[in-house]
């Protein structure tokens, strides 16, 4: 079933986290025991079907994205899953206009997909989650080069300046863990 949503994904020319990230997730959501979880980028719902494997059968996800051929091969991932319809939310549209619309501090885990677009979100993520709640931001080494200093392109700096804000924020606890292409995380206190 994952294999045919990385398939999925492959054809719509959109990423998939890899099966390592995918783990950490499911492990992060039942390690926070996430009934609500946020996610920025569905995608072929690889990610979506990994997050909900760590949820309890009551858990819900709410997942954006701004193309509907994504969320539609979400919804047959989905579906090939066996996930209850009640279990997802699939909201068409861009995260600057949909996330200041949901609920402050009512949600486990926000998952931000694109380490380069997540600095547009942070401040609404941080704000979704309630304390204890874990904001996930994938990507986070961008193929090594947020790593090299000699790296100075806009891309790679924007993405230190993301680590750089979310370790400055005394709300949060945060940590790089080295899977996939660097997965960023911040625990909120």
């Amino acid at each position: 079933m994952l294999l045919r949503a990385r398939e999925r994904a492959a054809h719509l020319g959109c990423p998939a986290v890899s099966p390592g990230v995918g783990a950490l997730l499911a492990v992060l959501t039942a390690g926070v025991r996430a009934r609500a979880v946020v996610e920025v980028g569905t995608g072929a719902g690889v990610a979506s079907v990994w997050l909900l494997r760590g949820m309890p059968d009551d858990g819900v996800l709410t997942t954006i994205d701004t193309e509907l051929a994504h969320l539609r091969a979400a919804r047959t991932a989905f579906a090939e899953a066996r996930l209850a319809p009640g279990r997802t939310r699939a909201i068409p549209g861009r995260a600057a206009e949909v996330l200041p619309r949901l609920a402050d501090g009512a949600y486990d885990l926000v998952l931000l997909g694109d380490a380069p677009a997540a600095a547009d979100h942070v401040a609404d993520a941080v704000r979704l989650l309630r304390p204890d709640g874990v904001l996930v931001v994938d990507g986070a080494l961008r193929g090594g080069r947020v790593a090299d200093p000699a790296r100075r392109d806009e891309v790679t700096t924007a993405v230190r300046a993301l680590g750089r804000t979310l370790r400055s924020d005394d709300r949060l606890a945060t940590t790089l863990v080295p899977v996939g292409d660097g997965v960023l995380l911040a625990a909120r206190r």
